[in-house]
């Protein structure tokens, strides 16, 4: 009985396997086990007793309200069309370069991850704005597409991304957690604003990996990535007139969430909702705040909200029952007993979410794995922040990873005919290296992750 929680875990990723919905998979799975226990005399039912207040502490976590917000702000900017007039431009003010529309794509990539915080809407988004273009322009369809899911993903890192958001509301109560199995019963606190200021620098640093390894291309190889053909009387003036008046609105606006909550002007949730508020207004600049594209991003926003709640309630009842089948103590005993220390156990921990990454989304994973080892790992004095971010890029290069990569399916649904799956995977490949380098360097150095929130605390 002593390995029931292995049992439990891996019957809940069989029915994941076979499609059937996550978050009634989480909680019948784990029912199932509960009664079976019950029945045994293996299980306590006074675990399940705790579930009311699970619950209703999940309805009072005014963190979680940032998630609806942050996603309603990010549909509202997909439908304003702030990306169109962003990739436009950003391609006439580089066009003069070789690879120059490949830097707009990064660039506006990371723009859009810093506006929305959703993977999908962004890969989706570029996928239908500028792989056309490019194909037009003679790039090749290899680095193109590798491009657009590479940019796409960068909403997982860079925040107000809504992994951070429920990475950090997890991570904060395995932090008190840990503390408390450690005898401090006075435990320092983590927030959500922890994680988006420790992702600033790892996120730029990954766009800045992308953008050399586009320009050493265009450098080598100078036919995979022509540059635009300019007309003579195009004057740069203009064209900065025009790239200012496409990227200020948005920059702003980025600022004002992000500004405001590494100033301590504001939570994450009241950033949220000035993030929310202002992507109206843009929308109402752009005269696409009608009825019909509100109603349609209330519809999408409720969509995507109610289905996280309910992963959220379902994990909740799976780490209830995994908890008393003893499935904390047997993951730190076996994390413990390995050779090597903390360091082992951590990359053994992020083999298995990159793994897990390839089938189960960032939600999944968030919910039911990070509870599981996250509070084993603090306990060995691993830095919180530094953890959450290793992490979430840990996610981000998991949907990229052919064959089952999240980002490969967005961009496979939008594509062109001619674009093969076959060129889309190996498009990838370039810069899930990078993204594996970045991954090294963040483990050599946490103080990439670290550095910033010390300065600001």
């Amino acid at each position: 009985m002593e390995w029931m929680p292995f049992y439990l875990f891996a019957t809940v990723f069989l029915f994941l396997l076979a499609g059937y919905p996550v978050a009634f998979t989480l909680a019948g799975t784990a029912l199932l086990f509960a009664g079976f226990g019950q029945m045994s005399g293996s299980f306590d039912s006074a675990f399940l007793e705790a579930l009311p207040n699970r619950l209703y502490g999940i309805m009072t976590n005014q963190i979680l309200i940032a998630v609806p917000l942050f996603v309603f702000m990010g549909v509202m900017l997909e439908r304003s069309k702030i990306a169109e007039d962003l990739l436009e431009t950003m391609a006439r003010l580089f066009g003069r370069l070789r690879g120059g529309l490949g830097f707009s794509v990064i660039l506006v990539g990371m723009l859009l991850a810093a506006s929305t915080g959703i993977v999908g809407a962004t890969v989706v988004t570029m996928g239908l704005l500028s792989l056309p273009t490019m194909l037009k322009r003679g790039y090749d369809p290899h680095i193109s597409t590798g491009m657009i899911c590479a940019s796409g993903t960068l909403g997982q890192i860079i925040p107000p991304s809504i992994v951070l958001v429920l990475l950090g509301d997890v991570l904060s109560s395995a932090y008190q957690q840990a503390q408390l199995d450690m005898g401090i019963f006075s435990p320092e606190t983590l927030s959500v604003g922890d994680l988006f200021v420790g992702a600033l620098v790892p996120g730029l640093m990954l766009v800045a990996l992308y953008l050399i390894y586009i320009a050493a291309i265009a450098y080598t190889r100078p036919n995979a990535m022509p540059s635009l053909e300019q007309n003579s009387d195009d004057d740069i003036t203009p064209v900065l007139q025009a790239v200012m008046q496409s990227l200020l609105p948005p920059l702003f606006l980025i600022i004002a969430v992000l500004g405001s909550i590494i100033g301590g002007l504001a939570t994450p949730t009241e950033a949220a909702a000035i993030g929310a508020v202002g992507a109206m207004l843009l929308a109402a600049s752009k005269k696409q705040l009608t009825l019909e594209n509100l109603r349609e991003v209330m519809r999408s926003t409720t969509q995507v909200t109610s289905m996280v709640f309910m992963i959220f309630i379902g994990a909740s009842l799976f780490s209830l029952v995994f908890r008393g089948y003893g499935g904390e103590e047997l993951v730190q005993e076996l994390l413990g007993d390995l050779a090597g220390g903390k360091y082992h156990a951590l990359f053994i921990v992020m083999l298995v979410m990159f793994l897990l990454g390839f089938v189960l989304d960032f939600i999944e994973i968030t919910f039911v794995v990070v509870p599981i080892v996250a509070p084993v790992l603090l306990v060995m004095d691993i830095d919180p922040v530094w953890l959450g971010i290793m992490i979430a890029i840990n996610l981000q290069t998991s949907f990229l990873t052919p064959p089952f990569g999240f980002a490969l399916f967005y961009l496979r649904g939008v594509a062109p005919a001619e674009i093969k799956t076959m060129q889309i995977y190996k498009g990838v490949i370039p810069f899930i290296i990078i993204q594996l380098i970045a991954l090294g360097m963040l483990a050599y150095w946490p103080a990439i992750a670290t550095w910033l929130p010390d300065q600001i605390n």
